[in-house]
């Protein structure tokens, strides 16, 4: 079996965080208030003021981001590529976020509605279908998840691979968008909404309960259940949230509060909120959840939301980059953003004297958690944060665009990475090296590109966060987890 702590895969970056907030002696009751009192509070519905060219500029990264999911999508079976162009097996979170991007292609008339949901129904009638069983090899999931990875060619399980808890719930997310998009009247569009609610229906959430309440990371035939629960601030809320929303196998609300009381409160780079080191973690929930001007009890005693808490950690993120305490090349205001990511090598270096050390795929961040930083900066991290923090988020996007060009920028928008630090004439074990701008990637990564796509459209329309704000399972969900307030408080919006 793979390193449990191995950042490449979406467990095993909880696994490194559950294992940090025990190190640190976090639990229940720890999180204290300090910081909070006199901050911003709520934060309020309402679009951002962008500049027309800014505007256009935010529109041209949305469109390129969804041409990665429809060009390279299977049409067939809905299957999404980890990355592209390097050769790779299939995610289910990438066809998550390919379930999203469809709708969206739909509304903004790159693709026509019907064709759309087709791809959409191509995608669920074989998630439906798939072989669901213990089998080592050949299987695509069980109880209702889904392999990490699947083989592109017939949608069975890669190698030894893990079942997703949380790659399944990025799938879940996008199933649940469409079923509640595909409202029409027509076979196709009924069908969709069949299918999305079955599939959701099918995962045994409660299965993952081996150390209740909390709940496991995953599964694989070989070793039975992980060794790892789901504890402390992390891309999970949404796992939690669609186990409590289940009008089948529901969780009980008591996991909740065993989740959420690994939190670590506190202040980093002058933004009081709960800590969490790489951006994605404070993205992933918000492309399907609307956290505007909801609470839940942890939320309540510090007087703000989670939307809130992630504007805090994307600017504490950018203050760290302008601060630049690790002497990096390129840092500054327009130039920031650590998350998971690809990475140019395993190796250290000398560069201008300092000695360095650099990684190939890593959970990259900086928090009161711990900084992994080796100089890599991943656009997500900005372009997943335009809903947060619209007009910085694209001025880095601008910039980086500006300043490394066709370095950076091709075909599907951003590369997922670059580290302007290394300029050295070294063998990389991934992209390439630019002896004046740096090392760049050479892949755009699904669950990467999904990200910036869908913060854009929310922040340009809101439209995932609306439509999913009509789906009782994600209502009865929030509800159960203890959330008031806002949106939650009013009758659901009818379908369009």
């Amino acid at each position: 079996m793979r390193n449990p702590f191995s950042p490449r895969t979406p467990w095993g970056r909880a696994a490194l965080a559950v294992a940090l907030a025990a190190a640190l002696g976090l639990a229940s009751g720890s999180c204290g208030a300090s910081g909070g009192a006199g901050r911003s509070a709520v934060a309020t519905s309402g679009a951002s003021t962008l500049a027309p060219a800014t505007r256009a500029f935010a529109d041209t990264v949305e469109r390129r981001a969804f041409d990665f999911f429809w060009e390279l999508s299977d049409a067939r079976t809905g299957l999404t590529p980890d990355r592209w162009p390097t050769r790779s097996f299939a995610s289910v979170a990438a066809m998550g976020f390919a379930l999203t991007a469809y709708p969206i292609g739909a509304e903004r008339g790159w693709v026509p509605r019907e064709a759309a949901a087709e791809r959409t129904l191509a995608t669920l009638r074989f998630l439906w279908t798939a072989r669901q069983d213990t089998a080592s090899a050949g299987a695509t999931g069980y109880r209702g998840f889904f392999y990490h990875f699947l083989r592109p060619e017939d949608g069975t399980r890669f190698e030894k691979v893990e079942l997703s808890s949380m790659d399944t719930a990025l799938l879940m997310g996008g199933v649940l968008f469409c079923g509640e998009y595909f409202a029409g009247a027509t076979g196709t569009e009924r069908e969709v909404r069949a299918l999305a609610d079955s599939l959701y229906r099918r995962v045994d959430w409660t299965w993952l309960q081996v150390r209740p309440p909390v709940m496991a990371l995953g599964w694989s035939p070989e070793e039975g259940h992980l060794p790892y629960d789901w504890r402390g601030y992390n891309e999970a809320m949404l796992l939690h949230v669609l186990a409590l929303g289940s009008p089948t196998h529901p969780v009980g609300p008591e996991v909740w509060p065993a989740f959420t009381s690994r939190y670590r409160w506190g202040e980093f780079e002058g933004e009081p909120h709960v800590n969490f080191s790489p951006l994605f973690g404070h993205q992933y929930s918000h492309c399907w959840i609307d956290f505007r001007g909801i609470r839940d009890d942890f939320m309540r005693e510090h007087d703000l939301d989670y939307f809130e808490n992630s504007r805090r950690a994307t600017l504490a993120q950018r203050a760290y980059a302008i601060r630049n305490p690790g002497g990096f090349a390129g840092y500054g205001a327009d130039v920031w953003g650590l998350s998971a990511c690809d990475g140019p090598v395993d190796a250290t270096f000398t560069i201008d004297g300092r000695e360095r050390r650099f990684r190939t795929y890593a959970a990259r961040g900086a928090s009161l958690l711990e900084i992994v930083d080796d100089g890599t900066l991943s656009p997500t991290a900005a372009g997943g944060s335009v809903a947060f923090t619209p007009e910085i988020s694209l001025a880095a996007l601008a910039e980086m665009k500006r300043r490394y060009g066709d370095a950076l920028w091709g075909r599907y928008g951003f590369f997922d990475a670059f580290n302007p630090t290394l300029r050295l004439p070294v063998r990389v074990q991934h992209g390439r090296v630019d002896p004046k701008l740096g090392w760049f990637d050479i892949d755009w990564l699904g669950i990467d590109q999904g990200p910036i796509l869908v913060m854009i459209e929310n922040e340009r329309s809101g439209l995932v966060w609306k439509t999913l704000q009509r789906s009782p399972h994600l209502r009865r969900g929030l509800a159960a987890a203890g959330f008031r307030g806002g949106w939650l408080d009013t009758p659901a919006p009818a379908a369009r």
